[in-house]
């Protein structure tokens, strides 16, 4: 997971709620950075860079799409 990038960045839980669902539905293999320490201190947010979505750089284009996606249709990323 050295090799992953960041392809998104979010500052509360709930915004990554139904991403991870699709992702995870997708099979796309990925974590959030800082996710825990948000969850329990959503004021750590600004501290730490906000929760970072972390893919391997293979799947950029398709979490793109599912990103712009989100964006268009929900308005929550």
């Amino acid at each position: 997971m050295k090799d992953f990038i960041t392809i998104a960045v979010f500052n509360f839980p709930q915004e990554i709620a139904v991403l991870k669902s699709i992702l995870e539905n997708e099979g796309i293999v990925h974590y959030f950075e800082n996710e825990t320490i948000v969850s329990v201190d959503p004021f750590a947010s600004l501290a730490y860079g906000g929760i970072k979505l972390k893919i391997h750089p293979n799947d950029r284009e398709v979490v793109q799409q599912i990103l712009d996606n989100l964006n268009t249709n929900l308005k929550i990323v």
